[in-house]
Parts: structure tokens; sequence; C-alpha cells
């Protein structure tokens, strides 16, 4: 049980604790002044987080992007990094953003008045996207990247940055995210919201402590849709588990567990972030999807999983269908959202193969 919890963690959070054979990996701050939000709040100091692999070459031309996923820290994604794996850091410079609201960069839990916790503004994709921008283009001097590629969260991003700087890399791969959150994910995740602040400790956003129920609450209801049904009914979770361990006993593991030291207001932030993604809402695309969809001009390897409850893959086949040149490839796997995310071995080795192949310039 251990095991696969701490799997878990590093999909979730990108621990210092992943794997060992990963090359080394530095973390950096970037700091914007006075960055102003979509929704016309103004940050004094926005904080970017992020860390570095390998070394980018005399031509700046090797770097390649990986935007978080919900709650990640700079090590979310390893699992595609190393030896036996697609991303080379001999041969290329990987750069992996943190998203607003992680807890190290700005934050409800690290940002002053009058922005502390709940007070917070709501950091969208966009923001976040424009921020990585800047930190890309002034910090880094890196004008072009060879790659793009995001999970979740990160697919979100991957797609934005597909509308919004449409050129700016070579090729882009998202897996387990789409273009557009749609209403039903709203529900889930305004459910997942409502359990945490139904905690009285939580007092609008202003505790002394953890709101423990809330979080809880919180963890239980997004345990719920994190693997698929039959994951469940096959009892796949077995699989990192000791012979006599039971259903109650990893239920209330993820139950207790489930992101370990996260900040309540923290939590609601990223899925503030997450719920109000569009990219038919970018500036000029007028609020269509399809148009936005449609302006994408580089090749797009689509990786949705077949199971994910958090971005049906229906969803996925309903947006391939307006973007030109994407390259649709469902993960086949019951491992639901985690399966973009290489949370088992077939899956890491399917991930990698195509993505792989995808870099390389093969689409089969």
């Amino acid at each position: 049980m251990r095991q696969f919890f701490t799997l878990l963690f590093l999909l979730l959070v990108g621990a210092a604790q992943a794997q060992p054979k990963a090359a080394q990996v530095l973390h950096h701050f970037f700091t914007l002044t006075n960055f102003k939000t979509e929704g016309g709040a103004v940050l004094p100091q926005a904080r970017v987080g992020y860390g570095t692999y390998g070394h980018l070459n005399a031509k700046r031309d090797n770097a390649v992007l990986l935007p978080s996923h919900y709650m990640a820290g700079h090590r979310g994604y390893e699992w595609l990094i190393g030896p036996g794996k697609c991303l080379d850091t001999t041969k290329l410079f990987l750069v992996t953003t943190e998203l607003f609201g992680n807890g190290k960069s700005s934050s409800p839990s690290n940002t002053p008045e009058p922005f502390h916790g709940p007070r917070f503004p709501v950091m969208t994709i966009r923001d976040n996207v424009q921020a990585v921008h800047e930190l890309l283009t002034k910090e880094l001097k890196i004008t072009h990247l060879r790659a793009l590629i995001g999970f979740s969260m990160g697919a979100q991003q991957a797609f934005q940055w597909a509308v919004s700087y449409p050129t700016f890399a070579d090729r882009i791969v998202a897996t387990s995210g789409t273009a557009k959150n749609y209403p039903h994910g709203v529900v889930r995740l305004e459910g997942q919201i409502a359990a945490l602040t139904a905690d009285a400790a939580f007092n609008n956003g202003d505790y002394t402590a953890p709101p423990t129920k809330g979080l809880e609450a919180f963890a239980t209801v997004w345990t719920g849709w994190l693997f698929s049904q039959e994951w469940w009914r096959k009892e796949l979770w077995r699989s990192d588990e000791k012979p006599n361990a039971t259903f109650e006993q990893v239920l209330n593991n993820y139950r207790t567990h489930f992101i370990p030291g996260a900040d309540a207001n923290d939590l609601i932030a990223q899925m503030r972030t997450w719920e109000h993604h569009d990219v038919g809402t970018t500036p000029g695309m007028g609020g269509d999807l399809k148009k936005a969809l449609g302006s994408i001009k580089v090749p797009i390897l689509y990786m949705p999983s077949e199971t994910d409850l958090y971005f049906p893959v229906g969803d996925a086949r309903y947006e391939a269908a307006f973007i030109p040149g994407v390259q649709l490839l469902p993960i086949p796997s019951l491992w639901g959202h985690t399966a973009g995310a290489a949370s088992n071995p077939a899956d890491a080795k399917f991930l990698n193969d195509n993505i792989g192949k995808f870099l390389a310039g093969n689409s089969k």
C-alpha cells in the first residue's frame, strides 16, 4: 500500500523522492512584477516555480516545456524522463513549470494580504500560460520549443499554448486533458469544493488550523472519480498492496493521505483554475471553441484515457474533429485519469513509446 500511495503522491504532487534514476533537477523561481490577471487583479509579485533538466544548447533550440498538473511540483513528469524513456536529458533541455496555487508558485497560502487565503484571485489557465511565456522568453531567452507535453491541467495548458502562441512549439502532446472544461466537469469540481468547505473549521477560508474533516471529505469525493469503475471492480489496487489488504484500508488511506500537507485554499484555487478553462474564450476567438481549435497550426498528439472520468474520451473525440492534423490516440487502460501519467507499467510503455515516435516525427 505504501508503494501505491507513493506513486499517487508523485503523480499528483511531483515530490522530491521521485524516481531514483532520473537526472538531477534544479528548482528555481521566476518573479513577475505587477502581474495583471484576466480577472483584473494585480499581484505586486507573482512567483512561478520551475525545474530544469539537462542543458540548453548554444542555438537554444532543444527546449521542451512540461507544464504541471493539479497540485504538482517540478518533478511531476519523471515518468517521461531519463534512460529508457522518451525524453533524453543528454539531448534535451526540459523546463517543468508549476501552476499558480500549488503552494510554491504564488498561491493563497503564500501570498500576503490583500490576496492571502480566500482573497487570492482566480488564476486562469491563460494567466498561467502568459506567466510561463514570460519566464521562457525573458528569463531563459527561449523563443521556440521543440515540444510541449502536458498531462491533465498540463494538457489544458498545452491546448492554450497551441491557441495563444500557435507557432511557439514544433509539436504538442496532451494526455488526459481537454481544451475546455465542460459543464459536467464543473459539477464534479464544485462537488469536491462543497465537500471541503462544508467543514465548519474551514471558516470561509480564514481557518486557523487545517479543516481536517473537510479535507478528508474532499479526498473521498475526489477518489471516486480518479479511477474507472472497472478498476475498482477488478480490484486492480491489489497490484501494489500486501496480500491481506482490504478495500476499507485502501479507501481510508485515500481519505487520509490523498495529497499530504496540501493547503485547503490552494486546493480550491487550482480547482477554480481548472473549471474556468476554455480555449474558446481566448481573445480573438469570440467564445467559439471550434474556431479556437481550428486555429491550431502544429501537430498535436491527443491521448485521452479510455476510462477517464475527469476528461471523458467522448469529449476528446468531439474536440479532435475540429483540430487540423491531430492524431487522436486513446490510452487503452482501466486506470482512469491516472493512465495519462503512467500510473502502471503498461500505460508507461504505451505513453513513452508513442510520445517518443511522435516527437521523432513518426505518426505511427
